[in-house]
């Protein structure tokens, strides 16, 4: 069973609004499924890793794709904080996609893995600290609205699975539905022949 957060009445509500406030819930949500990953075993741990997988490549594709062009014109410095964030994300992702072709039962998958959390939790608190709060400042309650709901439209064509060198919002446009569509028929394949 997944640990995920589980928003509470009126939560989810606020979330859906407010752009920061969804996407600070789902590193939250990432961080659950990272301890799930690593205190479970064979295909709970398959399971919870695929969960991880799906979250973090469709999380990182909405922010690459709302989030960040936001950031370049809106705050101070924007594009080299912006800059870093990729790079964050494109080491994130190439350790990501090692760890996808790994089984979880191999003996080198959790010291890759703690390497991975590593890596993904400095890059959240590097958003929450370098755009989250300058996005919350720059934009009003109808902007942050908006911006929520561009980051679940982003969610729900984005890849399932990470494909580092793609950090750009024109590449991710550009490739994002048949890219998506392409790893929800990966994803359909491994779940039919039991290899989650």
């Amino acid at each position: 069973m997944s640990e995920t957060h589980t928003p509470q009445a009126g939560e989810d509500h606020a979330a859906d609004n407010d752009v920061v406030a969804l996407l600070t819930r789902q590193h939250g949500d990432i961080r659950n499924l990272f301890d799930e990953v690593e205190r479970s075993t064979g295909d709970e741990r398959r399971e919870a890793f695929r969960r991880l997988v799906r979250l973090l490549a469709v999380h990182e594709t909405a922010e690459e794709e709302v989030v960040h062009p936001f950031a370049r014109r809106g705050i101070p410095g924007g594009e080299q904080v912006v800059e870093e964030r990729l790079t964050e994300e494109r080491s994130a992702k190439e350790t990501l996609a090692a760890l996808d072709d790994m089984d979880c039962d191999d003996p080198k998958f959790l010291p890759r893995l703690l390497a991975l959390r590593s890596e993904v939790q400095d890059h959240a608190r590097a958003e929450e600290r370098y755009e989250f709060p300058h996005i919350r400042r720059g934009a009003d309650a109808a902007t942050l609205a908006t911006m929520a709901k561009g980051v679940k439209a982003a969610e729900a064509m984005a890849p399932t699975r990470p494909h580092p060198g793609v950090e750009s919002a024109a590449a991710n446009v550009a490739l994002g539905p048949v890219t998506a569509l392409m790893d929800r028929t990966k994803d359909a394949v491994r779940k039919a022949m039991g290899r989650h």
